[in-house]
């Protein structure tokens, strides 16, 4: 979705419209938002704002991969959060065990776990639809309920669960130690995802992607290898979840099978769902949507229990129902997500006022 002009002015070069920030306006404001989230908000945020942010940059970067798959490949997963345990897990024994450095594991951690998408990946060549379905739920239920819980779970006898001591986490002599420090690497990981995300969109691979969701049989006519673009969507789509897996453990100084369950793979769909699919604005505002409101509906459930005591030990349940009636009344009546409303409004404020143009 491009940004729209007023009528008279136009791009006169491949470059101006291929650009990024294509205006001193949205230059000027992407800058700003770029001071605030690195130098303003960690100063002035407080402990509990810092955790949640790093939750939101934490479903942002689980949910680049699902974006990718789906959003702009058409490939239907319901098993991601396979991919972001292979890439935690990696992370914590090399770490722990082997006593790599915390960024060389960070690394090892994204190609094991693309590696692990492609294996889980090939069926696609054969099957799409409803069987891809059931090929992405083996991977989540084959990796976590099996591999990681029953063998790499127990390696070096840590128990069902990997806790990391402090000062285990460390990027040269920059050692992770609180919530501002975990939010400089999130920030940092996200603003490099989605600039990576973009522009890989943007490429003669991105757009074979997009042409392959919109009508493979058709792109393959058009010489282009679907079988060999699927795979790299899925390597990609691994590769971004093996990066959320292995900032997570940084996150929590902890790693374990509860955090990957199932529930989480449906509910990094429901994100990009409500943020709109084949948009990185998508990818952020679901997460940001889905992160606050379920935030806001756990403080007003603590606040409610005082009078009704059984809401808060039932707050999961709450939460689900929440959850399932969010992407009812999306699909109903904002079918093409957040980021559909976010450039409707960015175009009537380019646009205005001339009331002829406006979208």
């Amino acid at each position: 979705m491009r940004m729209h002009l007023p009528s008279g002015v136009f791009y006169q070069t491949y470059k101006q419209d291929q650009a990024l920030w294509p205006t001193t306006f949205v230059k000027l404001r992407m800058w700003g938002l770029l001071v605030f989230l690195f130098l303003i908000f960690p100063q002035i945020a407080s402990p509990y704002w810092l955790s949640l942010a790093n939750l939101v940059g934490y479903t942002i970067l689980s949910a680049m991969g699902v974006q990718l798959l789906i959003g702009y490949t058409g490939q239907v997963t319901l098993g991601h959060a396979a991919f972001i345990a292979a890439g935690a897990y990696t992370c914590a024994v090399l770490v722990l065990q082997y006593h790599i450095p915390y960024p060389l594991a960070f690394l090892a951690a994204m190609v094991v776990a693309g590696l692990w998408s492609v294996l889980f990946g090939l069926p696609s060549a054969r099957v799409k639809g409803f069987y891809l379905i059931m090929t992405t739920m083996a991977a989540q239920f084959i990796t976590v309920d099996f591999i990681i819980t029953q063998y790499v779970s127990r390696i070096g006898e840590r128990g069902h669960s990997f806790s990391l001591p402090p000062g285990t986490i460390t990027i040269g002599p920059w050692e992770l130690t609180s919530d501002r420090d975990i939010y400089y690497l999130m920030i940092t990981l996200v603003t490099l995802s989605v600039l990576a995300m973009t522009n890989l969109a943007r490429t003669r691979i991105g757009r074979a992607w997009m042409a392959i969701r919109d009508h493979d049989i058709a792109a393959e006519a058009l010489g282009i290898n679907i079988v060999a673009y699927k795979l790299l969507a899925f390597f990609m789509a691994g590769v971004f979840g093996g990066m959320a897996g292995a900032f997570w453990i940084a996150n929590l100084f902890a790693v374990s099978p509860e955090h990957f369950t199932w529930s989480w793979s449906l509910w990094l769909v429901g994100v990009i769902l409500i943020g709109g699919l084949g948009s990185n604005y998508g990818t952020i505002f679901g997460s940001l949507f889905m992160t606050l409101v379920m935030e806001a509906l756990r403080n007003i459930v603590s606040w409610l229990a005082p009078f009704f005591p059984s809401l808060e030990t039932s707050f999961l349940f709450v939460k689900e129902a929440a959850f399932g009636l969010a992407i009812i009344l999306f699909l109903l009546y904002e079918p093409n997500g957040l980021a559909y409303r976010w450039w409707q409004i960015k175009n009537y404020i380019h646009l205005w006022p001339f009331s002829y143009e406006r979208v």
